[in-house]
């Protein structure tokens, strides 16, 4: 498997497999916002690659905490496509972005979760994440 930087020509299927998470996108949104990520430092969009095809992505973002010498790095999307789901492909997308913020001095990983999303929740669990049960949302618009 390789794990890659995202580009614009990944667009389709990163829309296919944010549509396995519930989230709907056009090819034309989901191509700016990978421009917009690779513009930015503090953020990572990786794929995970087997034989040439796009099966899963891991979003990143790295956040500098005021009171705290080192950074946090959230992973704001992690997503195996159904076919490859518990092949290990998650696993060593979330190995590959554990070692980035380890080299960029982060002292924490988070990832938030919805609560319906709990195969998700067993997958953190077993790679060593603990709930932190307080999150507290309000949308802009």
């Amino acid at each position: 498997m390789l794990i890659r930087d995202a580009v614009i020509a990944d667009a389709p299927i990163l829309v296919q497999l944010l549509a396995q998470l519930d989230y709907t996108a056009s090819e034309d949104f989901i191509g700016q916002q990978i421009i917009r990520m690779q513009a930015n430092a503090d953020s990572r969009l990786w794929v995970a690659v087997i034989d040439g095809g796009v099966c899963g992505f891991i979003s990143l973002h790295f956040i500098a905490q005021l009171p705290l010498a080192g950074d946090f790095c959230r992973i704001s999307y992690l997503c195996v496509g159904d076919g490859q789901r518990g092949a290990g492909v998650g696993q060593q997308l979330l190995d590959a972005a554990e070692r980035l913020a380890a080299e960029r001095g982060c002292d924490r990983m988070e990832v938030h979760s919805h609560s319906r999303r709990l195969r998700a929740h067993q997958f953190y669990a077993r790679a060593g994440y603990q709930e932190s049960p307080k999150y507290f949302i309000k949308h802009c618009r």
